[in-house]
C-alpha cells in the first residue's frame, strides 16, 4: 500500500501548473458518448476517478483512445450496452452520470446504485426525481437504478435541494428530450457550466447555466466536437491554503481568478496576502495567520471540499475558530487523525471549534477521504519532523502528480510502499 512521506517545515515556494478540473472532466468524458460521432477532450486531469470512467464506457463498448497523458478521443457509436458493471461504480460516484448520458441518448439506462467517498449521506432522489419528470420509468432492481422511457419529454423540474449531480444528470437527458425543460434551484458551480458548455458545443441549447434556472431546449441529436476542460478550483484552492499553512509563497498558474473568490476572501481575512492576474493567482503568508469563521455552502459559498484545507489551516492560526459543515455529515474524519500531530478540534455534530496551536509535529496518519487525505498532507509539510500519510489512493483520486507538484514547491516529499523505503528516506533528506 503506498504511502506519503512528508518532512515538514519548509515554506512551499515557486510556482505550480493546475491541471482540468476532475469534477467537470467525469461529466463531460460521460457526455461524450452522447453522440455517435468522435469528441476530443484535452485538459483531462489523468486522476484515477478519470481513468476509472474511461475504462467504464470502454467496457460499454465505446471507443475509448488516448492520444496523450491529457487528451482523449471518445466514440460513442460502438455502444453495444446501456448497463453498467458494479466494479466501477463503488469506486467512483460520478459514473451516475452515465445514467443521464445513456437515458438521453438510448432511452435506456442500468447503473448500480453509486460509492465513492465516504464523507455522508448523498442521496440520489433529486436524479430520479428529474429523470421521472422526463417521463422515464425508475425503478431500483437489484442493487441497480433501471431508467427507460419510450420518450423523454421537456418539463418544468424545481429541485429540492441544490444538487450538481442532479442538476447535470438531468441536463444530459434534457438535452435529447423533446420540448423545453427548466430546471429550477439548479446548482451553479463551474463544473455545471463547464459541462453545459460541453454540451452547447455538442449541438445542444442550453441557456442559464451558471444561475439557478437553466433552461433546455431538445434536440434531435448531437455532433462531435473539440473542448478543453475549465481549470480546477479546488486542486488551485488546495495549493493556495498549503502555501498558507507553511508561509510560503506560491504562485499558482492555469487557474479562473473569480472561481477562487470564495478562497481568497477567507484567505485575506485571516491574514494572507493574495494577488490576482489574469489566469493566475499568488499566495504568500509571512506571519501567524488569524482566526476566521468559515460555513460551507453551494457555490458561490465556500466549498464543502475545501474545508479541511481551511481547517487545517485555522488549526495552525492564532485564535479559536468556527467551521460550519452544511453539505456534508461526516466530513471531519480527518479531526482525530490532525489530533495526532497535536491538531485542537472539538467536533459538535456539523460543527468543528479549532483552537490555533503553534505548530503540528510528524506523526502516522491515515487519509479518510480525498479531500481530507490533501489536507492531513498539508498539516505534515507544516509540521517539525516526519510525517506518513497512509491510504494516498484517496488522494490520487483526484489529484494529479500530487507528491511532484509539491516537489516543486520545495517540499520533501517521496511516496514510498514499505517501512524499507522508509528508512532509506529518513537517511537521505537528515
Amino acid at each position: 500500500m503506498e504511502q506519503y512521506i512528508i518532512k515538514g517545515g519548509n515554506p512551499l515556494v515557486g510556482e505550480v501548473e493546475i491541471g482540468g478540473a476532475k469534477n467537470a472532466a467525469l461529466a463531460i468524458l460521460t457526455a461524450a458518448v452522447m453522440t455517435d460521432e468522435p469528441v476530443l477532450i484535452e485538459n483531462v486531469p489523468d486522476v484515477s476517478d478519470t481513468n476509472v470512467l474511461l475504462e467504464a464506457i470502454s467496457v460499454i463498448g465505446a471507443t475509448v483512445d488516448r492520444i496523450d497523458r491529457h487528451t482523449v478521443r471518445i466514440n460513442g457509436s460502438t455502444i453495444g450496452s446501456v448497463s453498467v458493471d458494479y466494479e466501477f461504480i463503488k469506486k467512483i460516484r460520478a459514473s451516475y452520470y452515465l445514467l443521464g448520458a445513456l437515458l438521453g441518448k438510448y432511452k435506456r439506462a442500468e447503473v448500480p446504485l453509486p460509492g465513492g467517498c465516504n464523507i455522508g449521506s448523498r442521496p440520489i432522489d433529486q436524479h430520479l426525481k428529474g429523470f421521472r419528470a422526463l417521463g422515464a420509468k425508475v425503478d431500483i432492481l437489484h442493487g441497480a437504478i433501471l431508467a427507460q422511457a419510450d420518450e423523454l419529454k421537456g418539463n418544468h423540474i424545481f429541485l429540492d435541494m441544490v444538487s450538481v449531480g442532479a442538476t447535470i444528470n438531468i441536463m444530459m437527458a434534457a438535452a435529447l428530450a423533446k420540448g423545453n425543460t427548466i430546471i429550477e434551484n439548479a446548482a451553479r458551480e463551474p463544473h455545471v457550466v463547464d459541462a453545459a458548455n460541453f454540451l452547447n458545443s455538442m449541438g445542444a441549447n442550453i441557456k442559464g447555466a451558471g444561475t439557478d434556472v437553466i433552461r433546455i431546449r431538445g434536440v434531435e441529436e448531437l455532433h462531435g466536437t473539440r473542448y478543453s476542460i475549465v481549470p480546477d478550483m479546488i486542486e488551485a484552492g488546495t495549493y493556495m491554503f498549503a502555501a498558507a499553512a507553511t508561509k510560503g509563497d506560491v504562485l499558482i498558474k492555469n487557474v479562473i481568478p473569480k472561481h477562487l473568490e470564495a478562497m481568497t476572501a477567507k484567505l485575506e481575512e485571516i491574514g494572507c496576502d493574495v494577488e490576482e492576474f489574469d489566469d493566475a493567482v499568488r499566495v504568500s503568508a509571512t506571519k501567524r495567520l488569524g482566526r476566521t469563521h468559515v460555513k460551507t455552502l453551494p457555490y458561490p459559498g465556500f466549498p464543502t471540499d475545501m474545508q479541511p484545507q481551511i481547517s487545517v489551516t485555522l488549526a495552525l492560526a492564532e485564535g479559536t475558530s468556527i467551521v460550519t459543515e452544511s453539505i456534508f455529515e461526516n466530513r471531519f474524519k480527518y479531526a482525530d487523525e490532525l489530533g495526532r500531530m497535536g491538531g485542537c478540534i472539538k467536533v459538535e455534530g456539523n460543527t468543528a471549534i479549532i483552537d490555533g496551536v503553534e505548530g503540528f509535529t510528524g506523526a502516522q496518519v491515515s487519509a479518510p477521504d480525498l479531500r481530507a487525505g490533501a489536507a492531513l498532507a498539508i498539516a505534515g509539510l507544516a509540521a517539525e519532523g516526519y510525517t506518513i500519510v497512509d491510504d494516498i489512493i484517496y488522494i490520487q483520486r483526484g489529484y494529479e502528480d500530487f507528491d511532484g507538484k509539491l516537489r516543486g514547491l520545495g517540499a520533501e516529499i517521496e511516496k514510498v510502499k514499505n517501512e524499507t523505503e522508509i528508512q532509506k528516506y529518513k537517511l537521505r533528506v537528515v
